[in-house]
């Protein structure tokens, strides 16, 4: 996970056929959970690092299988304010789902003890899931972590 603005980025453009719908939708899901920062339609970005690189790599071959067109760029930013506003604008989105999971937190937290547990795992996994996506972690991380633990504690399980 990165915490300022990378120097550089991994683009990917593509272009899927309109039918099947399957593909597209197979796509942007995969899109949706690695958290790219979508510039223009069909033009995603991530920061790049040796996994994003392989991840987007990994995703233009499965469009170019399906018979669409993917090419992986390499670019950054015009200027550091351009820069600064892309990395936040990630942040800002993955804080909301941080704030999603706080509240769903709060919920289990008023639950009964069996029901607490049971939904420990559950969100536990969820929390797993917004932190491979968090490029950028904005404070709400740490609260959203902190908040898991006492729920685990309440429920008398470890974190």
């Amino acid at each position: 996970m990165m915490s300022t603005p990378p120097h550089e980025w991994v683009l990917l453009a593509y272009r899927l056929p309109r039918e099947p719908s399957t593909p597209r939708i197979a796509v942007w899901r995969k899109l949706e959970r690695l958290g790219v920062a979508r510039l223009l339609d069909s033009l995603v970005a991530l920061p790049r690092d040796r996994q994003t690189q392989e991840q987007l790599e990994w995703l233009a071959e499965e469009i170019t299988d399906v018979g669409g067109e993917a090419t992986i760029w390499f670019a950054a930013p015009g200027s550091r304010a351009q820069q600064r506003d892309l990395a936040a604008a990630m942040a800002q989105r993955i804080a909301e789902e941080y704030r999603d999971l706080m509240r769903s937190i709060a919920e289990a937290r008023m639950e009964t003890p069996g029901i607490r547990r049971r939904a420990l795992g559950r969100l536990q996994r969820e929390l797993r899931t917004i932190e491979a996506r968090d490029y950028f972690p904005p404070p709400e991380r740490e609260r959203a972590r902190r908040a898991l633990q006492q729920l685990a504690s309440a429920a008398d399980l470890p974190a």
